[in-house]
């Protein structure tokens, strides 16, 4: 695990137990389960394969650990609704307060401005945060195998499904992909950056493709940066990315979208 990554998670141990000692899990799964507003986040992104054309996630972040501010002009509702004007199939929405700049009221905003699925972009450790992203209306959570053993990762995909959320399982080598393909989830993201050198290379989705089942959805995550990088993954049959620092850069972060997948 990388030391960035290491140092999230610890924090995230300190997020989740102060926000237990200020409102408990069964308070926060009973607000979920009594939620009937989900939308089918993996249902949509195959809806646009379908229809020949690439099943875009388009991320909502303001900030990253490595690059600092990326969007001084940051209105998430306007993001969501210039998104879903021009092609996205879902949103992803950075939720990290420390790491991310990211707030719950910028998942609420984004959802609330258009009629797309959301993904909860956060680093899940613990069950209470799956259940609070439905709460606050997520669609779907990011479960990193990286960051979790294999119990913990099909525990908080169990609860996830249960709540009705779809999950979007990250991976980023060979081993990580064996205990992905372990899970019940057909959404499986690869992440092009790599953890130790954070180097990115489409070619890390490329090889792995040869060892992933056809049931499963690939989404290409990272690297994407040209109608050239879309190209070659649509060659591979990869139908299904998960972009945002590139739009975020962008004056209409819609436009560019369109720009690049359209």
């Amino acid at each position: 695990m990388s030391d960035i990554l290491q140092k999230i998670i610890d924090t995230k141990k300190t997020e989740v137990a102060t926000a237990r000692q200020m409102r408990s899990e069964a308070d926060v799964l009973r607000e979920a389960e009594s939620r009937k507003d989900v939308r089918g986040f993996l249902s949509a992104m195959e809806s646009k394969i379908q229809q020949g054309k690439p099943a875009v996630i388009a991320e909502i972040k303001k900030a990253s650990p490595s690059k600092g501010v990326i969007r001084e002009n940051f209105n998430p509702a306007e993001i969501a609704a210039s998104y879903a004007a021009h092609g996205a199939a879902c949103l992803s929405v950075l939720t990290d307060v420390q790491f991310f700049q990211g707030s719950y009221d910028y998942l609420r905003q984004a959802r609330a401005a258009c009629s797309l699925p959301v993904l909860r972009k956060d680093f899940m450790i613990d069950p209470y945060q799956v259940a609070h992203a439905r709460a606050i209306g997520a669609d779907c959570i990011l479960l990193i195998v990286a960051a979790l053993s294999p119990s913990q990762l099909n525990e908080m995909e169990a609860l996830a499904m249960s709540l009705g959320m779809d999950v979007l399982v990250e991976v980023h080598d060979r081993d990580e992909l064996e205990v992905a393909l372990q899970m019940k989830t057909r959404l499986l993201g690869i992440n092009n950056r790599n953890l130790r050198t954070f180097e990115v290379s489409l070619q890390n989705t490329i090889d792995m493709l040869p060892l992933i089942p056809a049931e499963k959805l690939v989404v290409t995550e990272s690297a994407i940066l040209s109608r050239e990088d879309v190209d070659l993954m649509r060659s591979h049959h990869v139908n299904a990315f998960l972009v945002g620092e590139r739009f975020m850069r962008a004056e209409d972060p819609g436009l560019a979208l369109k720009a690049l997948f359209f």
